[in-house]
């Protein structure tokens, strides 16, 4: 294993340079290391690459049309992209402990780890950037579609990397980094519920990446210095992983470039409840064990646990300093002033994981404090698009890296910033986001229509709390008395729906705590991509992309859309808490979503209590509630003609009549993964 990378660049460079007559220069392909080539101060003197150096699948006579940079950047071009010119089977694997902070107030530092691939052809002669999945589950729960798990060769290197972003971006220049979080595989610590453990762990790093941090070889103790780097980092991942770039972004890390959070939560208190209501309870007990499980290190972090669970005060569901430490856009550790990365934003429009509000709400806080950004929006719910949209999505991100990391003037950030699926398959781009006309305010009415218009008559209409209800059974047709349920008439034309409807209204209630769902739903039959299985469905073939080596391997199951007819969509729900029996003015705010109601269907609003599984359930009794029609809106950022509705037949259908894949996932315990 090589750990011990403390020679000179320049110096090397140079004497590679002397001593071989190589130049990266336009048309000269990188070197490969020559390994009986060592010559005196530890120096590997370099050869020219010989054609096994260009992998499998570059044409004939790609290595002679190849345009590299400079010696400082020694990355190849084919039509604009990085190339992969370097051997992956050959590259360099390794292992080092990052020293952090005490982070679990045991007295002593913490120990991260970092498991590393780079390129041996330009180890000692050029340096490269970094691109870093950091992830609490590479021990405990596996990455990816395949759940894969790090593993390790006879001698304890780094074997296999999960997911595909080594086996791609190796090849083209770059190191791939794949970091346990602290508590979590190999590292030291406590994990702490996305709080400050959990992200300055990786920051950690980051820190050693450009410098500014120290590291040891795992098994002597002996310093390392990262000298093969650029400094420059680019951090990825899904979920949690997401999560920690966002995190760390938020601190303001020097080095840190860009990241591309894909189903990541900005704030934790968004994560894991809603206006007041916890969507599960002991919830940050659950997922800080969870993520610690099959960790390597053994440690009770016990005490740690149950005091942060304590502090996250499910009994009040407050925005306590325990979620304010939490919260990445605008929080007391974290905040969204502070990123100088770039921000490359993927999100599943259907994603019932992490909610939606986490990417929308963090795309806008990053716009208030000007940071670049990017958006990729699906019709998916928590998937990665490598496997929703494999080809385009391998072929942007590569592109974005290499724009971002290497500098590479490839044209990308001049592409529209944003794209939308708005229905299956059907995309739409735009330079911004959400993108809406303006705000539509629909009034409900006695009869049960939901109307434009001024503000109506002061009317109530009121429902019966029921615990055991759940908003699937609240959607439907027919008489009943625990719910309200209001419809427009038939959309003359095609609607799109950008952003986070609302609804604004006076509740009264006579419980000493209540609580209000309110859900917006599209009823027509048309094609949509279903609920079932996050809108996906896993086949039995592979693709691969990228170089495979051992047990290391670049291919991976192929995934399709999940498309069905169904005779409605939930657009979005939201949910609050009503502490104290009486009068509560209260607005709602549900889910983000953005995508075209066609014309001919109608929007149903649905007003109830108690959402049995997609919140606990503060008020388990037969409560009698209202609201003020009056004072009741349904507020929608919408995009396109909405000046009247025609009457036409009701399109909410009987529940008998309601495709399964239509409704809501059952409720589940859920994890950021």
């Amino acid at each position: 294993m090589r750990v011990h990378h403390v020679r000179a660049k320049q110096v090397a460079a140079a004497a590679v340079a002397a001593l071989t007559g190589l130049a990266l220069a336009a048309g000269t392909v990188p070197a490969a290391a020559d390994p009986a080539g060592e010559v005196p101060g530890g120096v590997v003197a370099a050869t020219e690459a010989p054609a096994a150096a260009v992998p499998a699948g570059t044409s004939p006579d790609a290595a002679g049309a190849l345009s590299a940079g400079s010696a400082d950047a020694p990355y190849v071009l084919d039509d604009g992209a990085t190339a992969p010119v370097y051997d992956y089977a050959g590259a360099i694997r390794e292992s080092v402990n990052v020293i952090a902070p005490d982070l679990d107030g045991d007295g002593d530092a913490e120990e991260i780890r970092a498991d590393i691939i780079r390129p041996a052809e330009l180890d000692g002669v050029a340096e490269v950037p970094v691109v870093m999945d950091a992830s609490p589950y590479y021990a405990c729960c596996g990455r990816g579609n395949e759940s894969e798990l790090k593993q390790y060769d006879a001698a304890g290197d780094p074997a296999l990397f999960p997911l595909y972003y080594d086996n791609w971006f190796v090849p083209r220049g770059y190191a791939y980094v794949a970091v346990d979080m602290a508590g979590t595989g190999w590292s030291t610590g406590c994990t702490d519920h996305g709080g400050p453990s959990d992200v300055l762990s990786v920051k950690a790093v980051v820190d050693w990446l450009n410098g500014n941090a120290t590291a040891v070889d795992p098994r002597t103790g002996d310093p390392v210095v990262a000298d093969w780097t650029t400094g420059k980092t680019g951090m990825i991942g899904k979920s949690y992983d997401g999560t920690l770039a966002n995190g760390v972004a938020a601190t303001g890390v020097e080095g840190l470039e860009t990241i591309v959070p894909i189903g990541a939560i900005s704030s934790w208190y968004d994560y894991d409840r809603a206006q007041g209501l916890p969507f599960s309870a002991s919830y940050p007990r659950f997922l800080m064990g969870y993520v610690a499980g099959g960790r390597h290190v053994a440690t009770d972090c016990s005490a740690i646990t149950e005091a942060l669970n304590t502090a996250g005060d499910d009994a009040s569901g407050a925005h306590n300093a325990f979620w304010d430490e939490r919260d990445y856009r605008s929080g007391s550790l974290f905040d969204a002033s502070r990123v100088t990365a770039s921000v490359f934003v993927v999100h599943g429009a259907q994603d019932t994981n992490v909610d939606t509000p986490n990417f929308s709400r963090w795309w806008t806080a990053l716009g208030e404090h000007g940071v670049q950004r990017k958006l990729w929006l699906t019709r998916l719910g928590h998937v990665d698009p490598f496997d929703s949209d494999r080809a385009e999505w391998v072929d942007t991100l590569h592109r974005w890296f290499d724009h971002e990391l290497l500098g590479v003037d490839n044209g990308i950030t001049d592409e529209p910033a944003v794209r939308v699926e708005v229905a299956p398959n059907e995309v739409v781009t735009s330079d911004t986001w959400p993108v809406t006309d303006r705000t539509a305010r629909l009034r409900p009415r006695a009869d049960g229509n939901l109307a434009l218009g001024a503000r109506g008559r002061a009317a109530d209409a009121g429902w019966v709390n029921a615990p055991n209800q759940t908003f699937n059974t609240a959607l439907t047709a027919g008489a009943n008395p625990n719910r309200l349920l209001f419809r427009t008439g038939t959309l003359t034309d095609d609607l799109r729906l950008s952003g986070a409807a609302s609804v604004t209204t006076t509740v009264t209630h006579g419980a000493s705590t209540g609580q209000i769902t309110v859900g917006l739903v599209d009823y027509g039959v048309m094609d949509r991509v279903l609920t079932g299985g996050e809108g996906a469905t896993t086949l039995g073939t592979e693709s691969c992309y990228g170089e495979s080596a051992g047990v290391d391997d670049a291919c991976y199951r192929d995934v399709v859309r999940n498309i069905g007819s169904t005779e409605l969509q939930v657009l979005g729900r939201g949910w609050a808490r009503l502490d104290g029996a009486g009068t509560h003015t209260v607005t709602v705010e549900m889910q983000t979503n953005d995508l075209v109601v066609p014309a001919g269907h109608q929007l149903g609003l649905v007003v109830m209590g108690t959402d049995r599984g997609a919140t606990v359930t503060v008020d388990r009794a037969a409560t009698q509630y209202s609201i003020d029609l009056g004072s009741t809106a349904l507020n929608l950022p919408v995009s396109g003609p909405m000046t009247s509705f025609t009457p036409g037949h009701s399109l909410v259908p009987d529940a008998a009549d309601v495709t399964r894949s239509a409704l809501l996932p059952e409720a589940r315990v859920v994890v950021p993964r």
